[in-house]
């Protein structure tokens, strides 16, 4: 019996990175079905993040996707970006044309509601590539769908990597803790991809050989992409390569098997000002609270990208 292709919803702030994890959704159609996208504001604000989902829709020729922006703002906090790391549109490297496809009129939260409402109980999966503020929302304005998740597969978080955007929090996190917390306390199976896995998928020298090895637009643009991104981080870290953080996301959705993980606590830190945004992950099982998330820490990182540039190959 072949299995069937898996439902979701990409949530997304693009990013390089976030592009390559929807680029690797668009390449794996045997293994995924997508319906539809949803901008958030994060990595850099929405009017970019919602037209950066686009061009890289119509860089992987599928301008019929459904992209629809979400919130411009977390739930109760002033939006922190972070075009430090990515440039000033969010996705700087290589020139796109702006998109000529449309953005839906309806507001990204309610096409995930009326989405978990119409789709069958237990069927969508939830990938959520920047901060949860489009999530808490729908779970807030609409609790009935909770119950109807699948999982919630997100990058975000870290533990013993510490943060990279406070020296305790990472950004995806930190710039929306409060929705947070209400992703983690909902009760829908959790799947986090922290930093602490994130960093050991590295854009090396051979690995963005690969990419532009292709001799496709996706596989130049993907090269580019990752040559701008790693800087940040190889600068930083001084490793021989950036993390590229989010297609994690959707390669678990394709090939968990790739991954190693521990069924954990894991709480969010809202109140201190010190470590606001952490990820308070119980690794080691020295509390009594009930295990809410699989908290992934290892990875085959040759694997996944080979993974990548199979998939990347065919737009």
């Amino acid at each position: 019996m072949t299995k069937q292709p898996r439902k979701i919803i990409i949530d997304t702030d693009p990013g390089q990175d976030d592009a390559f994890a929807i680029l690797l959704a668009m390449g794996s159609p045997e293994d995924i079905e997508l319906l539809g996208i949803v901008a958030i504001a994060g990595n850099v604000p929405l009017a970019l993040t919602q037209k950066n989902t686009r061009m890289i829709c119509e860089l992987a020729g599928k301008p019929q996707t459904r992209v629809f922006a979400g919130c411009d703002r977390p739930l109760s906090r002033n939006l922190v970006t972070a075009e430090h790391v990515h440039g000033k549109t969010g996705m700087d490297g290589p020139a796109l044309p702006d998109p000529t496809m449309p953005l839906q009129d309806q507001h990204g939260v309610d096409f995930i509601i009326e989405t978990l409402r119409r789709e069958e109980s237990g069927t969508v999966t939830l990938c959520p590539l920047g901060p949860l503020t489009n999530i808490a929302q729908a779970f807030l304005k609409a609790p009935d769908i909770i119950a109807k998740v699948q999982e919630i597969v997100l990058m975000g978080g870290a533990y013993f990597e510490v943060g990279n955007i406070t020296p305790a929090a990472e950004f995806n996190i930190y710039v929306d803790p409060e929705a947070a917390e209400i992703v983690f306390k909902s009760g829908v199976p959790l799947v986090v991809m922290p930093l602490d896995v994130t960093h050991k998928v590295l854009t090396t020298r051979a690995r963005v050989a690969a990419f532009r090895g292709l001799g496709t637009e996706v596989g130049r643009v993907a090269a580019e992409w990752a040559e701008f991104f790693e800087r940040f981080d190889k600068e930083k870290y001084g490793s021989d390569g950036g993390p590229l953080h989010d297609p994690t996301v959707v390669a678990y959705v394709i090939r968990p098997e790739l991954f190693k993980g521990r069924r954990i606590n894991v709480e969010i830190e809202t109140k201190s000002e010190l470590t606001l945004g952490m990820t308070v992950a119980d690794w080691w099982g020295v509390t009594d609270r009930a295990p809410n998330a699989l908290f992934v820490g290892d990875v085959d990182a040759q694997g996944f990208f080979d993974l990548l540039t199979e998939r990347l190959a065919r737009l």
